[in-house]
């Protein structure tokens, strides 16, 4: 045990103390930190400490600045006025603080919610083995002789990864599983977020086309931006055995892109490479990564059944890339007008750029699915210029996933085409197998079908390649709550809540499993919480008259209808179903046939239209919607 200051380094558990309390340290970087305090006040040089560490393997000293880096955020030093680790430019780094060894001190007692934490960590990822430099040594050596290997077989490798897929839930994360972390902006001006957000995401999308590889979704990943949080939490949260983490820097047309592939549980660096280049090779790069990515987990742990990356699609115009990235970065933060506008905005732009580049095509489809399912521009309009543009996507790339998506989202909500939107889904999904957003289009069409069981093992899938995207659980407990399955809808949308606490309809759909299990005052407690205003209305609408409160009830519909009556057709339709009022409610869902509703698709399903069930006008309704009655 190491003492400086108000810290403690326990450099037998590998674990890093500030006043009793556990302080998140990646593996490796703890490792560079003990090596820095067992030599305090001496200059460390770089090469000493990458000779110490990876004696066995090349590592960019890219890696160790970014470590550094870590470390002074762990330990919340300055640069410019260190207390700690102090760097010398040319020379190397030195450890300025007093250390105190205490190896025959206990260390300090771990507070109960530490303790709880801990062994809830053991049960999930098993227990850490001690390591000793040695057994690093051989083990970083093995790792040497086997990518001496690949590199002389890649060639030759071919097939699918033939692992299956282990269940959310399991004790142990999948070994061939992985997470992409956000890439760090290590450029001179912090102006390039979008680059290296988009760097990840593109990651994300091409390891997610290797069958048997469990990738985790962009939502779930980019939870950990500018976190330093310690990679066996990262894993454990994830539910992955892998992290893809690294750092952009860009001055000009020049990148230098770091890249390393980190086993969650030990800090074990599978593989590191820094690359550099110019921006117009920027997808020969992605290539790389990706493929170095794959070959590493298939050489440590999936034999030798491995299968090369498919190449990215190619941009004549460097410029049409970054709007393109731009455009997604926007899209990425949300359905805000501002923000999607942006992101129609600059995905024309690359088009105007480089009109044969598919990814920006497939990308406005995806906007303008969005744009028209919100409200922003009229349905049928904003539907038929997504179609046109996953249409041209798919002309220009036969294999681009992202397009097919959009195209058969289009399919569903507007056109109510189920059988050109399954054809579609089962094209994406056998492009990219890892998406967790095919899984859960292909789980909202059977739900739309009317084959819930199916629905909820899509959509579970699908939360399990997205573990941390609060929206994920929410569509789960909602569909959940459609089957009945109550206490499961609940467990989902208590999920929901604990990672966005100020989600929209969690509340909402709360309150209807108590309606259904008729407690309507506890329901009325739930639903007041709903912040969504159209939502909150039509709940309301539903608990008072389950509460006998007939008065209240039309007042919230009448709010209801004269707010929303453009875009919540379909909720009126509701509400003057649950109550009996069979007429008005087939007058209301008429309406919503004409406006291209998209609540219409859940007719099928939803519990509170079962009071018309037995009216032949829906079965009408039915096979006007081309659904089977």
């Amino acid at each position: 045990m190491k003492s400086f200051k108000t810290f403690h380094l326990d450099t037998v558990n590998h674990i890093l103390w500030r006043a009793g309390e556990r302080v998140p340290l990646a593996p490796k970087a703890f490792d560079v930190l003990a090596h820095l305090v067992e030599h305090p006040g001496r200059v460390v040089t770089q090469d000493e400490i990458l000779g110490a560490l990876w004696s066995e393997t090349y590592v960019n000293p890219e890696v160790l600045r970014k470590y550094i880096l870590e470390i002074r955020k762990a330990l919340g030093d300055r640069p410019d006025k260190p207390e700690f680790v102090e760097t010398l430019p040319k020379r190397g780094y030195r450890f300025i603080a007093p250390v105190v060894d205490e190896s025959t001190v206990e260390p300090p007692k771990l507070p109960p919610s530490a303790v709880i934490e801990e062994r809830a960590a053991e049960e999930t990822v098993g227990p850490l083995p001690a390591r000793s430099e040695q057994e690093g040594k051989r083990r970083l050596w093995k790792f040497a002789v086997i990518l001496a290997a690949v590199a002389v077989t890649a060639a030759a490798i071919a097939g699918d990864f033939r692992i299956v897929r282990q269940r959310a839930n399991a004790a142990l994360p999948n070994n061939t599983s992985i997470a992409v972390l956000p890439f760090a902006d290590m450029s001179p001006a912090k102006d390039q977020e979008y680059f290296s957000d988009g760097l990840a995401e593109e990651l994300i999308n091409d390891l997610a086309k290797v069958s048997g590889l469990k990738v985790v979704g962009r939502s779930s990943a980019f939870q950990f931006k500018g976190k330093n949080e310690d990679l066996r939490d990262v894993g454990r949260k994830l539910g992955v055995a892998n992290v893809l983490e690294g750092s952009v820097r860009r001055e000009g047309n020049h990148i230098r892109i770091t890249a390393e592939l980190i086993k969650a549980d030990d800090g074990f660096q599978l593989w590191s490479q820094t690359y550099d280049r110019e921006i117009k090779d920027i997808f020969a790069v992605q290539d790389e990564i990706a493929l170095s990515a794959t070959e590493a987990l298939q050489v440590k742990l999936l034999g030798s059944n491995g299968r090369p990356v498919a190449p990215n699609s190619p941009v004549a115009n460097p410029e049409a890339y970054q709007a393109y990235l731009r455009a997604n970065y926007f899209f990425g933060r949300g359905t805000g007008e501002q923000d999607v506008g942006k992101a129609l905005s600059y995905a024309d732009q690359a088009i105007k750029l480089d009109a044969d580049y598919a990814p920006a095509w497939a990308l406005r489809a995806s906007v303008e699915n969005m744009i028209a399912e919100v409200g922003l521009t009229d349905v049928t309009v904003g539907f038929r210029k997504a179609r046109d543009d996953a249409e041209q996507a798919i002309a220009l790339d036969p294999t681009s996933a992202s397009a097919y998506l959009a195209l058969a989202r289009m399919q569903i909500y507007h056109d109510w085409d189920w059988d050109a939107a399954s054809t579609c889904l089962i094209k994406a999904a056998a492009l990219e197998p890892g998406s967790a957003e095919v899984f859960r289009m292909r789980s909202f069409l059977s739900r739309v079908l009317g084959n819930l069981d199916q629905a909820v093992t899509f959509y579970e899938q699908a939360v399990a390649l997205d573990p941390l995207r609060a929206n994920y659980h929410l569509g789960l407990g909602y569909l959940l709550y459609l089957a009945g399955r109550y206490d499961e809808a609940r467990a989902a949308l208590q999920k929901a809540l604990e990672l966005n606490p100020q989600a929209d309809f969690v509340h909402a759909d709360l309150g209807r499993i108590l309606i259904a299990e008729g407690k309507p005052q506890q329901a009325l407690t739930e639903i007041e919480m709903e912040p969504n205003d159209w939502e909150k209305l039509t709940d309301q609408a539903l608990v008072y008259h389950a509460l006998g409160r007939e008065q209240d009830s039309n007042a919230a519909l009448i709010e209801l209808i004269a707010k929303h009556d453009t875009d919540s057709a379909y909720q009126v339709a509701e509400v003057y179903a649950f109550r009996g009022e069979s007429d008005k409610s087939f007058e209301w869902l008429e309406r919503s046939y004409k406006q291209r509703d998209s609540g219409l698709p859940d007719i099928k399903t939803d519990p509170l239209l079962k009071n018309l069930r037995h009216d032949p006008r829906y079965i009408d309704l039915l096979k006007k919607m081309r659904l089977p009655a």
